[in-house]
């Protein structure tokens, strides 16, 4: 398939791998974020690393929107469907996120709860053309990627005249997260999560561009490659961070040139700009509280806010004590280190969240990499 089938070819992918051994440094180690979880999707299941010497480590970042969902918020979506009787419209890995007291939004739907998964939020407000009898309430959630999908579904049901439809947003901006990891006690004071550069997100930078980064590479002095999605993307993306750090530079650099540019989506940042604002703060599974980080609804579309319509409150509520998911998704541990990886936790029975997207790195690392854990035993 043209475009795709390019950027999967072993032969070149195993060429880019002896070049990467060629230029990392001898006694020098690389460690690299790759913030996306559709990097460490295609890390793990296109077997990134068994290419990479060992002195480049990839840590996986919380770039994945399922996975940094808070527990208070998914309470929030159950208490919508079962005690408002609210129509409750959302994607699909949201149903399979853990919530309190054993609970999920799957879990809502099997207890009478209307649940409805949806492929975008034009099928929300369709939904609400539908059923003007009813309340429907889109759960939005996201990084910049899916946030001009739902400002514009917002402004379908204002131009609409729906009323009974409104969001809870969830939106969440890449940018903050990065800073706030590069601020954290585990990089700046404590050193157990060295980072010498990341790798930038790909469909998020098709929105917001390139230029969002550049703070990092001049504030931190560390270097930033966007890539695509494709294991030869990765690959190269790779290669370009070694030579950055072997060269002493910090700058960002654009592997994805075929769709990402500096300046980014305009008309997409312009609807975002119409419909949402900047929330104060917002708590991220993993990260905890990070200013600044999220998005709220204006007051021009009150209207179509579910926070405000249906006077909503989030409480924050601790992840369960054996998961591990937090310090996963903060670069301080991988998904082996937890102990009920792979047993108790699986993508059936999914007791944190980095195990139910496909994204997540708990739930990557089960489907292509868990193998790796277990010692080969040969026959005497």
């Amino acid at each position: 398939m043209k475009y795709i089938d390019e950027f999967r070819d072993g032969e070149v992918a195993r060429g880019l791998g002896r070049q990467i051994a060629a230029e990392v440094q001898p006694g020098r180690r690389y460690n690299f974020m790759e913030f996306c979880g559709g990097h460490t999707h295609a890390i793990s299941r296109y077997g990134v690393t068994d290419l990479l010497p060992e002195q480049v480590r990839m840590i996986h970042g919380p770039g994945c929107p399922v996975c940094v969902l808070p527990i208070g918020r998914v309470d929030l979506a159950i208490a919508l469907a079962l005690e408002h009787k609210v129509m409750l419209a959302t994607y699909g890995d949201v149903l399979r996120v853990p919530a309190s007291n054993g609970l999920s939004l799957l879990k809502a739907k099997a207890r009478g709860g209307d649940v409805r998964m949806v492929y975008s939020a034009a099928d929300a407000v369709e939904l609400a053309r539908k059923h003007p009898e009813r309340e429907v309430v889109f759960f939005a959630i996201g990084f910049e990627t899916t946030t001009p999908p739902t400002a514009l579904a917002i402004q379908m049901a204002a131009a609409g005249g729906l009323k009974n439809f409104s969001v809870v947003c969830n939106h969440v901006l890449t940018p903050a997260a990065i800073g706030n990891i590069l601020e954290s006690p585990e990089v700046r004071s404590l050193g157990t999560v060295p980072l010498d550069g990341f790798i930038g997100p790909a469909h998020v930078s098709t929105v917001i561009g390139s230029q969002p980064y550049e703070f990092f590479a001049e504030e931190y002095r560390k270097p930033v490659v966007i890539a695509g999605f494709e294991p030869l993307d990765v690959m190269q993306a790779i290669l370009m961070l070694v030579r950055q750090v072997n060269e002493g530079r910090a700058e960002v650099e654009n592997e994805f040139t075929r769709a990402v540019t500096r300046e980014g989506n305009l008309k997409a940042q312009s609807r975002v700009a119409e419909v949402f604002e900047l929330r104060k703060s917002f708590e991220w599974r993993g990260l905890g509280e990070v200013p600044y980080s999220a998005l709220q609804i204006r007051a021009a579309y009150a209207a179509f806010d579910a926070e405000r319509k249906f006077a909503l409150t989030t409480k924050s509520v601790a992840d369960n004590k054996a998961c591990e998911c937090g310090a996963i998704l903060r670069g301080v541990k991988h998904p082996r280190d937890c102990k009920i990886f792979g047993t108790v936790c699986t993508p059936e029975t999914p007791v944190g969240s980095c195990m139910v997207s496909s994204e997540g790195a708990c739930a990557a690392h089960y489907t292509y990499g868990r193998f790796k854990d277990v010692p080969l035993k040969v026959a005497a």
